[in-house]
């Protein structure tokens, strides 16, 4: 099934821990449950000729709950009994930004051999992607005849990065771009990110952005409690170039107006204010209605 009609777990009774969807011969989408987080964040596993990459590992680091390195070390086996490969085989783990939704599972990974796991920091992630002029500039990324074009979107998180696959033409951009809320930790450095990233979907393909998480509904302008662990009738995953330029006119129209500032497929939170907090945890606790597929 396509990605862009594919109906994500979303807590439902008896859904598996991590759900996988492969896109192609040599991409993978993850989605950790809702039943094991409710952030239930999305995971990207790239194939390569030479080396794997993985982006994020979760919100959950025990593995008899979530178990990302068994789910990983299958797809990689699935994929080389497809693509043989005469030396060791590498994956590298790395992360869109390093919130704990997205780095909790990187201790799976730490006794892998062939592994190389990306540090966090903005410092790390500069020097090993290459990036020599933070925030600004880019790096290309070689998979092996796969080469990603790697650039800084500080704002959300110091650490944030932005992916561009030319394989498939998605724009990977974290908790950055997503439908959901887009929670805002330096407003002008939020707004120069997504002004980079609305020049760069002028300049190559894109057939879609693809953020770590889906919070909104499918009532234009309505989210999700924040919380929640069941989500029937989310909105679509995939995002548009012009979703993308309709978040970077947000962004420099909330310049730091501290707020909660709605639109129909996303919503900045320029910082987080109690009273929006608050409001969000009432109607979580009213949403909390029996369902006998949700328990």
């Amino acid at each position: 099934m396509e990605v862009d009609q594919l109906v994500w777990n979303y807590g439902r009774k008896g859904e598996p821990p991590i759900q996988v969807l492969w896109i192609g011969h040599h991409t993978v989408i993850l989605r950790q449950s809702k039943r094991t987080s409710y952030e239930a964040p999305f995971l990207y596993l790239l194939f390569g000729s030479v080396r794997a990459i993985l982006f994020d590992t979760g919100a959950t680091r025990d593995p008899a709950r979530f178990p990302l390195r068994e789910t990983v070390d299958d797809l990689m086996a699935s994929w080389l009994s497809s693509h043989p490969h005469a030396e060791p085989y590498e994956l590298i783990v790395a992360h869109t930004h390093a919130h704990g939704d997205h780095v909790a599972g990187d201790a799976q990974f730490h006794d892998r051999a062939h592994t190389t796991i990306v540090p966090h920091s903005p410092e790390d992630v500069a020097k090993f992607f290459g990036l020599t002029s933070w925030p600004e500039g880019r790096a290309l990324f070689d998979l092996g005849g796969r080469i990603l074009t790697v650039f800084p979107i500080p704002g959300h998180q110091k650490a944030s990065i932005a992916v561009y696959d030319p394989d498939t033409e998605f724009l990977l951009t974290g908790d950055t771009v997503y439908p959901g809320r887009l929670y805002v930790q330096d407003s002008e450095a939020f707004r120069q990110s997504l002004e980079r990233l609305s020049a760069f979907v002028d300049a190559v393909p894109i057939s879609r952005v693809m953020g770590c998480h889906i919070e909104m509904t499918r009532t234009a302008g309505r989210d999700f409690p924040i919380g929640a662990t069941y989500q029937p009738r989310e909105a679509p995953l995939p995002m548009t170039s012009r979703d993308l330029k309709e978040v970077a006119q947000a962004a420099k129209e909330s310049l730091n107006k501290r707020g909660v500032h709605r639109r129909d497929r996303f919503i900045i939170y320029q910082g987080q204010p109690m009273g929006a907090l608050l409001v969000h945890a009432v109607r979580l606790l009213l949403s909390r209605v029996t369902s006998p597929e949700r328990s």
